[in-house]
């Protein structure tokens, strides 16, 4: 199957640590829209009754439940909210992980073309998750994105964990537990022509970290 005739619901949803009923059924809807959380979050809003919104504090678990299951039920987004794909030959990945101190954790991504972004993905990973497989989460969100929508010649990933970078890429073995992500972000690099990886200090800005934080605030999300 070609990959711009892949449906959403014809992919496969990113493996996640454990989530609440109602942040698992807000990460099918981010599978619907592919990641792309503006959108997602968006639609949400849009359809809770009253004045309300997926991180107003007035707004209950119940309406927000109600309100994604409505668009679950719709199928398929709107095409003007529909993440397009891109022809480049040579892309940057941005990637990050967040965990918040009692543990909901997410992951972001950013592709970029030309310094124009292509594609901005986040999600919710675990309730009770630490960062580094935020981290990893991050790394396979952003692969398995530029998998399903470019072809690229090559690829920088720009990246600020040592772990993930030294159990990916070093040369000695690592005690790391990173499963199910680090056999799939292997096989994804593999596929690529070429890839890069570039060490991103803390100064260093990273625009998958605001996308990694929202998707930390969607795993605390519950219980629903």
């Amino acid at each position: 199957m070609d990959r711009h005739d892949t449906t959403a619901s014809d992919r496969e949803r990113l493996p996640a640590e454990t989530l609440s009923p109602l942040a698992t059924r807000v990460d099918e809807l981010l599978a619907l829209y592919r990641y792309e959380l503006t959108p997602a979050i968006d639609a949400i809003n849009g359809a809770v009754a009253g004045y309300g919104g997926l991180f107003d504090p007035a707004t209950s678990a119940a309406e927000i439940r109600t309100a994604v299951d409505e668009l679950l039920e719709s199928g398929s987004p709107p095409a003007q909210q529909a993440a397009t794909d891109a022809d480049a030959s040579r892309v940057v990945l941005y990637v990050d992980g967040s965990a918040h101190s009692n543990g909901p954790a997410g992951a972001g991504a950013v592709i970029q073309a030309d310094e124009t972004p292509i594609a901005r993905l986040g999600r919710p990973v675990g309730s009770r998750t630490n960062n580094n497989v935020a981290e990893y989460a991050a790394l396979h969100l952003g692969l398995q994105a530029l998998a399903a929508r470019c072809d690229p010649e090559s690829v920088e990933v720009r990246i600020d964990s040592m772990t993930v970078i030294n159990h990916i890429w070093g040369n000695s073995e690592s005690t790391v537990k990173a499963t199910p992500y680090s056999t799939a972000i292997t096989d994804h690099l593999s596929a690529l022509p070429a890839h890069e990886w570039t060490h991103l200090a803390d100064s260093d800005p990273n625009p998958a970290d605001a996308q990694a934080t929202v998707g930390a605030d969607i795993a605390a999300l519950g219980p629903g």
